[in-house]
């Protein structure tokens, strides 16, 4: 009996040139008798060879309402543009790395022959932890997102001022390059990189690290869950801010705005397949022997 629901083949072209991964994937679940939708990150469908004419091609955000899962071909980018789009609807994602570092990703390229797991159903489930933000401007929101790794306050090519507080009590004051507020999935990314710690992903935990601060006392705070956090644009310096969210377009930050991050009630789903631990994963990919 063939499944009703569909896989979503979710490509980033500029790693998955031709989208070949793809084309090789969808031949794969179409001999097996799956429904297979492509769905091309970019409104461009170039392929490297003519797509089997049964694979059909679609717009993400209109085929997740059936979808049994998405897998991806590109980045950890990747993998954050499509959490977005499926985390209201508990859609799991299964990433296949075809960039950089590819923390999130499940699989590499040369592990590709594991699909066959997926599209029999032997797979497990992981939940991640994802952050709401929203920005306050003289009380009024004027921008609410959601994010599986982090949210990043910087300043535009200058030093800024910045209060951080946990539940309104005051966690730090300084000047510096900004802010990274990320999740434990976040850790080893844009966190780590500004001198933060690595948190095992499936933790549930907000970590707060200040990126070239321009004071002693500045480190990374680790905080439960359940807290809020908010960022402050302070007054002693005016210089412009901006806040990305999961490496996203730049949000103008005023003087005086507030950024609240908490956590969100949507999570982000990702497919098990391979047995490694994450802790072989960090030394992989971080060139440890």
């Amino acid at each position: 009996m063939i499944d009703e629901k569909n896989i979503i083949l979710y490509s980033n072209a500029e790693n998955d040139v031709g989208y070949e991964m793809a084309l090789l994937v969808s031949e794969m679940l179409l001999k097996r008798g799956r429904r297979a939708v492509f769905c091309p990150m970019f409104d461009d469908a170039s392929f490297a060879c003519a797509p089997p004419p049964e694979l059909e091609v679609a717009v993400l955000e209109n085929e997740l309402a059936c979808a049994e899962m998405i897998i991806t071909f590109g980045g950890d980018g990747t993998i954050l543009r499509a959490a977005r789009a499926a985390a209201d609807l508990g859609v799991p994602i299964l990433g296949i790395n075809m960039g950089g570092k590819g923390f999130i990703a499940e699989l590499e390229v040369e592990e590709i022959g594991l699909i066959d797991q997926a599209i029999t159903g032997d797979y497990t489930i992981v939940s991640r932890m994802m952050l709401a933000v929203e920005v306050l401007r003289d009380g009024e929101p004027v921008c609410k997102d959601f994010a599986l790794n982090d949210v990043v306050i910087k300043g535009d090519n200058k030093v800024i001022d910045l209060t951080l507080f946990g539940d309104g009590h005051r966690i730090s004051h300084f000047s510096g390059d900004g802010a990274v507020i990320a999740t434990p999935t976040g850790s080893t990314a844009y966190s780590m990189a500004a001198g933060g710690p690595i948190v095992e992903p499936e933790a549930h935990n907000i970590i707060v690290t200040p990126i070239c601060a321009h004071v002693l006392e500045a480190k990374s705070f680790v905080l439960v869950s359940n807290r809020r956090v908010s960022v402050e644009v302070g007054h002693k310096k005016h210089n412009p801010a901006y806040m990305s969210v999961d490496g996203g377009d730049h949000v103008g930050i005023q003087v005086g705005d507030m950024v609240n991050v908490s956590k969100s009630e949507s999570c982000t789903r990702l497919v098990r397949l391979s047995n490694r631990s994450f802790y072989e994963k960090v030394s992989e990919k971080l060139g440890e022997k």
